[in-house]
């Protein structure tokens, strides 16, 4: 299954307007709960982490409301323990983790922990940076960082094709994929998403967009193995 139909041709008025509207009222919630993360970070854990799910399951509102944007997930049901290794095509599954998953670890570029304010949010929460220019230390240090915050069984995330990329491309996983996963030790669920088409574009459109779960893949397995099973399941919805 892929992405509801788009029909060719010129965006129209509609949808001008309805991605302007989702932009302003998104943006609009996202620094009010950004404020509002930073003054009870100090305080009790869980209202911290409850406002930061707030956030995601507002974004999840305004792509239903503003763009006509719903989601289909099948009969997902999250689970700790696990590393998921997600398709990356648009922001939208990004933002969508903490609505989708409980306490989500996610590894995340380097750079989105620079954004003021929001930087500090997210590594709180537990956003661990990727530093690729720092080869095998970084690796390291994601490792440690990991193995912290999941102490207490949140799931692991990672975009493990490490950007964006186009709905119907099949990019190559990139090498710090394989180590972490030989090094964490756990199980992989790959999940593919085709929200690229509906979402990563100036003026949004309506329709579906779908999460399909592979099965569960055991830790162990050689690099070849493992990176070519995930990279034919995350890519599910391309065919």
């Amino acid at each position: 299954m892929r992405s509801d139909p788009v029909p060719e041709g010129r965006t129209g008025l509609r949808e001008i307007l309805r991605s302007l509207a989702f932009h302003a009222a998104f943006y609009a919630g996202s620094v009010l709960l950004v404020i509002v993360a930073l003054a009870v970070m100090p305080f009790k854990r869980e209202r911290y982490r409850k406002v930061v799910r707030m956030w995601s399951s507002w974004h999840r509102g305004c792509a239903r409301l503003l763009l006509g944007i719903t989601v289909d997930a099948g009969d997902f049901v999250p689970r700790a323990g696990v590393l998921y290794a997600i398709k990356h095509e648009s922001f939208f599954e990004a933002i969508d983790l903490p609505h989708m998953y409980p306490v989500p670890v996610v590894f995340a570029k380097e750079q989105l922990l620079r954004i003021p304010l929001w930087g500090a949010v997210g590594t709180h929460y537990g956003l661990i940076a990727v530093d690729r220019g720092r080869g095998a230390s970084a690796l390291r240090a994601m490792l440690a960082e990991a193995r912290r915050w999941t102490a207490d069984g949140r799931p692991l995330v990672i975009f493990p094709e490490g950007t964006r990329v186009p709905h119907g491309s099949r990019a190559p996983l990139q090498a710090g994929f394989a180590g972490l996963y030989k090094m964490l030790g756990l199980p992989v669920v790959p999940v593919a998403v085709d929200s690229g088409a509906l979402y990563k574009r100036r003026w949004k459109r309506s329709g579906t967009i779908h999460y399909r779960f592979g099965e569960e893949i055991p830790p162990g397995l050689p690099r070849e193995e493992i990176e070519a099973r995930v990279h034919a399941a995350i890519n599910a919805l391309n065919s």
